[in-house]
């Protein structure tokens, strides 16, 4: 079964390459960034992608989308775990349409997950900003979404990444999911959602949309991505 999703993944992956090889405006360019790390389960993992999934495909995000200046923003998929793991699952491709939105929804459900140990938010934020720099789009506005369910806990801080990603004029946005179950034992120092407001969102007009649990994760990403492209 592992075989076959990465066959499948893989023959998606050129169709969104293709679309990504001009220089097209778009209205943001836009990394996600999601924790895989070993405190989210799989049950959880499954939720997380549907929820991305269905948000993009949802008919106000792709007006939302459709309604900017330029008509489309550029979308980039990246997971992150501990500071030794960061990858990118989907490069960017350029989301103007349902189609496209149906084209990217299927080639995320195709890809393999993989679960690490600990919790990286500066390398996910500085892998973020390694993609953004090979953005093949000319943006308005550069973003970076990172979603998470616990604390920085590997590598250096969080708020270090943030400091330079921010000196470098990208914008970063939080989505902390609320889990009740202990990180590897230990509860958040400080609520999450408090930390992700003060240690990870950073740049002018970012925000923290909070999913109270995994199960309201979809309906907060696409209130989150509506805020975002509009």
């Amino acid at each position: 079964m592992r075989r076959r999703s990465l066959i499948a993944a893989a023959s998606l992956l050129p169709t969104l390459k293709a679309r990504a090889q001009s220089r097209d405006p778009v209205d943001v360019a836009l990394v996600l960034a999601v924790d895989v790390s070993r405190s989210i389960d799989p049950d959880e993992a499954i939720l997380q992608r549907e929820g991305y999934r269905n948000a993009l495909t949802d008919p106000r995000v792709v007006e939302a989308i459709r309604a900017g200046m330029m008509g489309g923003i550029a979308l980039a998929y990246v997971e992150w775990a501990g500071i030794e793991y960061q990858r990118l699952v989907l490069p960017w491709a350029r989301i103007g349409s349902a189609i496209d939105a149906q084209r990217w929804a299927e080639a995320l459900a195709e890809a393999p997950r993989v679960s690490l140990s600990w919790t990286s938010i500066s390398g996910a934020i500085d892998m973020s900003r390694r993609v953004l720099a090979d953005c093949p789009y000319e943006a308005t506005r550069r973003v970076i979404d990172v979603s998470g369910d616990g604390v920085n806990n590997s590598g250096p801080p969080a708020e270090v990444a943030r400091d330079a990603a921010v000196a470098d004029g990208i914008i970063i946005n939080g989505l902390p999911i609320i889990n009740d179950r202990p990180t590897f034992g230990r509860l958040p120092p400080v609520p999450l959602d408090a930390y992700y407001r003060e240690s990870v969102i950073g740049g002018t007009g970012s925000f923290a949309e909070v999913a109270v649990d995994f199960e309201s994760f979809g309906t907060a990403v696409k209130r989150k991505l509506i805020r975002e492209i509009a």
